[in-house]
This record gives structure tokens, C-alpha cells and sequence, in this order.
């Protein structure tokens, strides 16, 4: 029986690293996880999928930290749930081999030997394009979101992933210079070499 390997993808929003992290999968015959972990910590804490997402994006900005600033309210129900995503991550590796996409899964796996750690990257005018034409956001919305959402997975990798968010990085891809197919190309090949598969 072949041994288990886990990927992991942290990505900058609009970098298309959920659509890489979706294609490898198919491409590596495994699955993938993100947003399903949103829905097994809502199942495990007994609370609506929203909250979970909402509670998520809430606790890294700025205006609830002036609230909750000594870590109560928001601050401790962001904890809590990141505990119960530690947890999922930690038996989705144990179980099977898989990609996992963000919540800090490079550092919650840091002692699990057979990873791949994988950042995607772009340009800023690239991953703006990508909002208005394949988000179908307004440009000055784009804009916005792009710089929040950058600042937000920062903060949230800077609270639970103890530092640098790219301390365990074995690769960055530049989604931009390869597309989604051949950024996915691109890490299942180094994943075959890496894990002899």
C-alpha cells in the first residue's frame, strides 16, 4: 500500500490557488479540502456553517480587534475554531492522502514528514484582472477586497502559524506565469518526484 502525502497550498486571493488546488487533485487522484472544513467545524461545534465563515473572515479585521481587543468575543470563538480546524486537518492527514488549502495546514502539519507545502502567488494587476473577469467583481471592489483579504490571511497566519508565512514553503508558483492547468502540472510534478509516486 502506497504511503500517505499531504499538499498543502496557502495562496494571495485571486491567485486562483483554490482552482490549482481543485485541478491537482483531479490530476493526482486525491481529494481536496477547503471549504468542507468549514462544514465539518460547524458540524463539530454544533453552530450554522455562516457563523463559522463569518466568525473566520470577522477576526482579523480591524474594527473587531478595537472591540474585542484583550481576545474575548470574536477573539476566542476565532481560537476555538481554529483548534477544531487543527484537529480536522490533523485526521484528514492521518487518514488519507490529500491537499488542504490554507488555514495555516503547513505549520498545524509541520511534524507530518510526507508534505508538500505550496505557496501561489501573482502579480497584483493580474490577480485584479481575475476578480473583474472570472469574479465578476466591480474594479474598485476588487481592489479593496484584494488588499483586505491579503492583510486578513497575513494576520490570521501571523496568530496561529507562529510567524513568516512562508517558514515551511517548499514552492511558490506564479499562478500568472503558468495558469491554473500548468500551475497544477507544475506542483504534481514535483509531488510524484518528491514522494516517488
Amino acid at each position: 500500500m502506497a504511503q500517505k502525502y499531504i499538499i498543502t497550498i496557502s495562496r494571495e486571493f485571486a491567485s486562483m490557488g483554490r482552482s490549482i488546488a481543485k485541478q491537482l487533485a483531479r490530476d493526482l487522484g486525491i481529494n481536496f479540502y477547503d471549504r468542507d472544513i468549514v462544514e465539518q467545524t460547524a458540524r463539530r461545534m454544533g453552530l450554522p456553517v455562516s457563523e463559522i465563515a463569518s466568525t473566520e473572515e470577522a477576526a482579523h479585521n480591524i474594527y473587531y480587534r478595537r472591540i474585542y481587543p484583550l481576545g474575548m468575543g470574536v477573539w476566542s470563538l476565532q481560537d476555538e475554531i481554529f483548534q477544531v480546524q487543527r484537529n480536522i486537518i490533523r485526521d484528514l492527514a492521518s487518514r488519507e492522502s490529500c491537499i488542504i488549502v490554507g488555514r495555516c495546514a503547513s505549520e498545524v502539519l509541520k511534524d507530518f514528514e510526507r508534505t508538500l507545502n505550496v505557496h501561489v502567488f501573482a502579480p497584483v494587476d493580474d490577480r485584479l484582472r481575475n476578480c473583474v473577469e472570472k469574479l465578476e467583481m466591480d474594479p474598485d471592489v476588487a481592489r479593496r477586497t484584494l488588499m483586505q483579504v491579503d492583510r486578513s490571511r497575513k494576520g490570521y497566519h501571523k496568530r496561529y502559524g507562529g510567524g513568516s508565512e512562508f517558514a515551511n514553503c517548499h514552492m511558490m508558483v506564479n499562478s500568472s506565469e503558468f495558469g491554473i492547468d500548468g500551475s497544477a502540472r507544475l506542483i504534481a510534478a514535483v509531488a510524484r518526484m518528491k514522494f516517488d509516486l
